[in-house]
Parts: C-alpha cells; structure tokens; sequence
C-alpha cells in the first residue's frame, strides 16, 4: 500500500467487520422496555435506562420507587434495509460463504443501490446504576454503540459487486485506445453521487441526575441533566452530496489495517496495541424535562448528544477526485464486507485516495425528543414520541422518527409492549416485547419489528433483551 493511499471501501468494511466481532444505535435499542413499544421512551423510560434519552425521568417520583435499581448486560441489535430481501439479508448474516452466482450479483447491485441499502445498529449496556437521593436520583452506566449507514447510487453498488466489469469502466468517453483513461476518469462527486458510509463505534461512561423542581396540585415538572465521556473505538464518515467529497476514517488498532508507509508520516498519529483502545475522544451532554399533569399524563422533551469529538488516531482524510479503476471482477461471495475489502484493500485497486493527518473534529448526533404518555386506567398505558435529527452526521438516525407505543398489564407482573413506528431509516415497523416485573426483579425481551422478521420485503431483524436487573429496598 503506497504512503498516502487507504480505501475507502476497506475502512467501511473494517469497520462493519469490527463491530460485528464485538458490540453494535438509537440509544433506546438497549432498553428492551422501550423496544417492545418501538423506541417509544422519552416520557417512559426510568433509571438508568433514561441516560441518553431524557435524564429528567431520573427526578420522577413514583410509588414503591426503588432505592437502588441495578443491571448488567443489557443488549440490543438491529438490521435493517428498504431494499434488499429478506432472503439476501440473511444471506450476508448467515450463510457468508456461499458463493455468488451471476445472478445474485444482478440482484444485489440492484438492492444495493438505495439510500438506505442497509442500516446496523447495536447497543450494549454492561452495567447500569441508579440511585434514589433524598432530593432526585443520579444514575450511571457504560455501554457500547456502534451505528451504520450504507447508501450507494448505482455505479457504486456496480463497481462493488461487478468489479472492472462495471459499465462505467466500458464508457467510450473515459476511455483512450479502448482502455479505461485515468486522466479522463469522471469526478468521484459525480460517478458517486448520493452515496452514504457512516459508521461510528464508540465506547461511553455515562452520568445523569434528574430532580423534581416544581409540585403543585395536579402538576409536577422534573429536570435532568446527563454527561457523558466518549471513548472513539472507530469512525468512518463519507458523503458524496452536493458536489461535494467529504471523507474521514479514524479506526482502532482492534481493525487491524495495515497502513503501510503511511505510518511514517509525520501528520499520521500511528496507533497500535489490542483490545478496545481508543483513538478519539469526546464530552456529550444530555438536557431534559418531564412533566406530569394529574398523575395521568407524563410529557416529556429532551436534546441529548449535544458536544463534539476529536479523532487522533490514525486519522486518514479524502476530498475529491478522479475515479479509479479496480482489477478484480468484484466481490465473489456473501460475505461482501471482508471480499470488499481485499478487493480495495490494495494499492493497484484503492478507489480512493486518502491523505493522513493529525486530528479531525467531528460534532456528537445531536437529537430533540419529545413524546407523551396517557394512563388509561390501571392496566394500560398509551405514548407518541419522536426523535428529530439536529445534524447529519455519522452515528445519527438519518431521518425523523415517530412512533405510538402501548403497554398492558394482563396482570401485575407481566407488561406486554407493542405499538407502531416509522422514520429513521427503517419504514413503517410493529413493535413487540414482554416483561416480566417483580418488586426486585425484571427481565424481557422484544423486537422492533416483529413483522420485519418474517418480510421478503424491507426486511428488519431487531432483538432487544435483558435478563439481569434488579430493584434493591423502597426509597418512597
């Protein structure tokens, strides 16, 4: 690999690669409360579970409020795509081995060239604490998110599974002799127009405190507060829009790229070592109010992200430029990622020239929530929500997200969660989960989409689940 070359395509599929070896996201995907009703969570979600979406809810105060209410390993993972078929989906999932036929590749170019080809997201909370105060309560957890974004326009999904043999490669206008002419090689913003890789995995320590500061007859108004201190595992940030190239890879040395002489360069912050070390960091901060009006309806509203990051480690950057052209004949099996990157993964077939450099600053997914809650008698309970993105950056939920979510208690200590949802990437969704509820006790599992499972069409495969949390003594 020359000094100043990494693919483009290599660093999103090193990426992919990576979090799909460890941990993967809406914050609420860790909550599997919040899944079964479809993300519904800013006026529900309690304790530590409300860190990232509304820490207002920390300063609620309930009946038979626990002191103390602890969990461990909390997981949540989604995929998701408008285009491809269920059958494809799992394919990539599950049966990564398995050869392409010329028609699969037929297929999957096609699928593939969508703006939204493919959604991940994964998020894991392996300890979470919070703590009823005197005045409040303040909670804290880690957990992993790690979120991605493919979009490809049609010579993009082309070059990836077609190789040299894309149609682009076969226009008599870049070529001279009838070869492919670099020096008529059409512009990167304009043979891949459109297209999206944002992925980022990050590694967060989060702290929020929530209190009740007004009580009157029949009205209640809560306010919170969260931080939070980011650790950067990986970052891959690539919009061709507007005319415009703007491109930036930041990965761990969990992703094992060889950089080649690159690492020579005195702008390039060379990282090595094992394990989840960090090559970036970052402060997000978390704003909220909750209020309840005759103990009946809870509405709540929350911006949480706000805050910026910067990537130190092994930081490569791209701007514009003329479109190369790969030797293989494209990727030849299921396992798209990993062939995609050997594919570009060498200096003869880089699509893409990056340049190393010392830093980049990047701004948090910064998002507004707001959602309400009606209590409709002792056993149900009705909630809309919406999350609205305030950037576009990787690690966001690339459209709005609305959703009304329901909860039934067909007995004290069972709640069942379903509901609708839309937006964000994903269409329209029908949530589903079960909890099971106790004085010191809860555990369950969901899905977001439980019609997602079973689709050919949109399919969706999500699972939220949590098994190990607990409720310690009585605080009120």
């Amino acid at each position: 690999m020359q000094a100043n070359r990494y693919s483009l395509s290599a660093a999103a599929i090193a990426l992919v690669l990576g979090a799909s070896t460890g941990l993967r996201a809406q914050n609420e995907l860790s909550s599997f409360t919040a899944t079964g009703r479809g993300g519904v969570a800013t006026p529900f979600v309690t304790d530590y579970q409300a860190l990232g979406i509304n820490p207002a809810n920390l300063g609620r105060e309930m009946e038979n409020q626990p002191l103390v209410t602890f969990g461990l390993l909390e997981l949540g993972l989604g995929a998701g795509s408008q285009s491809l078929t269920g059958t494809q989906l799992k394919n990539i999932a599950f049966h990564a081995e398995d050869q392409l036929t010329p028609a699969d590749k037929t297929a999957l170019t096609a699928s593939f060239t969508n703006g939204n080809a493919l959604n991940v997201n994964v998020a894991a909370t392996s300890v979470g604490l919070a703590i009823t105060l005197p005045i409040g309560a303040v909670a804290f957890s880690n957990r992993q998110r790690v979120v991605g974004h493919v979009g490809l326009n049609e010579t993009a999904s082309d070059v990836l599974f077609n190789g040299s043999n894309a149609k682009i490669y076969q226009v008599s206008t870049y070529q001279t002799n009838g070869q492919y002419d670099p020096a008529k090689a059409p512009m990167i913003s304009a043979a891949l127009a459109g297209t999206e890789l944002q992925l980022q995995w990050t590694d967060e320590y989060n702290v929020g405190y929530g209190a009740q500061v007004l009580d009157t007859d029949g009205f209640k108004l809560s306010a919170g507060v969260g931080y939070r201190y980011i650790r950067g595992i990986g970052m891959l940030d690539v919009r061709i829009t507007d005319g415009e190239v703007n491109a930036f890879s930041s990965l761990s040395p969990l992703f094992k790229v060889d950089y080649g002489t690159v690492t020579t360069s005195p702008n390039f912050d060379y990282r090595t070592g094992s394990g989840l070390k960090a090559v970036g960091s970052g402060h997000g901060f978390d704003l909220g109010l909750t209020a309840e009006i005759s103990e009946l309806v809870r509405i709540g509203v929350s911006v949480t992200d706000l805050g910026s990051m910067t990537w130190e480690g092994n930081v490569l950057t791209a701007n514009d430029q003329n479109l190369k052209k790969v030797t293989s004949g494209g990727v030849d099996t299921y396992n798209i990622f990993k062939e995609a990157s050997q594919l570009f993964g060498s200096s003869s077939d880089a699509v893409f020239t990056y340049n190393p450099d010392k830093q980049k600053e990047e701004t948090l997914p910064a998002k507004f929530r707001a959602g309400a809650s009606v209590q409709l008698g002792e056993k149900l309970e009705a909630g809309v929500d919406a999350a609205v993105p305030l950037n576009k950056v990787a690690g966001n939920i690339n459209s709005s997200l609305v959703g009304l979510g329901l909860d039934f208690k067909p007995v004290s200590w069972v709640r069942l969660s379903t509901g609708v949802t839309g937006g964000a990437g994903y269409g329209t969704s029908v949530p589903l989960g079960i909890t099971f509820s106790t004085a010191h006790y809860e555990a369950g599992i969901s899905t977001r989409d439980v019609v997602g499972l079973i689709s050919d069409s949109s399919p969706y495969y999500s699972v939220a689940m949590g098994v190990l949390r607990f409720k310690i003594g009585r605080a009120r």
